[in-house]
């Protein structure tokens, strides 16, 4: 990851924030071909061991992929892997500087990690993942998931590989143009009032320090 240094945030609890705000993750492995494969995959951040093991440092990263997905195979041979997620980000328009001499950019916030994987076969600890999944995205589901058919869960957890990826080194991109603080107020602005992604934006800075909070309406 490309990373001046004015974008690296070292603060822990952004990169997990961002991990678990934006689930959907880009798996990177190296084929046998030396090509990369990639794979879109939703992953869960947890600080510690689906085995409750030592902690590492970064936490690590719960998903599965369908059993079908070469990139399964690969993560079972090549465990090494770089897992990439891409928080909000927009257009930043050169109209918000007084000095005209400037050209657009695009801001972003981002978390590349690189990973050890480890395959998770026994069959319980695949449903204990799978509960991991459902309690971030719709915890009313696991009641549903616990009575449906013992033939329907096992045939769905045997169609997936999963796998837990403990994080051996992390960092955080935070590209909100830190460095030209002389432009920060009209950028809030600008974002606050744009599309959802944009919003996002305005909120971060907000939350990082950039620009004093939103005050509540009313």
């Amino acid at each position: 990851m490309y990373l001046p240094k004015q974008f690296h945030n070292t603060d822990p609890v952004i990169a997990q924030r961002i991990m678990r705000e934006h689930p959907l993750a880009c798996i990177v492995s190296v084929g046998d071909d030396g090509f990369p494969v990639l794979s879109h995959i939703p992953m869960h951040w947890q600080a510690v061991s689906l085995w409750g093991e030592d902690a590492p440092e970064h936490g690590v990263l719960l998903g599965h992929c369908a059993r079908a997905n070469p990139h399964a195979q690969l993560l079972a041979s090549q465990p090494h892997a770089l897992v990439s997620f891409m928080g909000p980000q927009a257009y930043m328009s050169p109209g918000v500087y007084a000095d005209k001499q400037r050209v657009p950019t695009w801001t972003y916030l981002a978390v590349q990690a690189k990973v050890q994987t480890r395959i998770i076969d026994p069959h319980t600890d695949r449903d204990r993942l799978l509960k991991c999944l459902i309690a971030d995205h719709e915890p009313s589901y696991a009641q549903q998931w616990r009575e449906l058919p013992e033939s329907y869960t096992t045939g769905m957890l045997n169609g997936i590989v999963a796998f837990e990826m403990r994080i051996v080194e992390m960092h955080c991109a935070v590209k909100l143009n830190q460095h030209r603080p002389e432009a920060h107020a009209a950028m809030h602005a600008a974002y606050a009032a744009g599309p959802a992604n944009a919003q996002a934006l305005a909120r971060w800075m907000e939350h990082i320090g950039l620009v004093p909070p939103a005050q509540p309406q009313g």
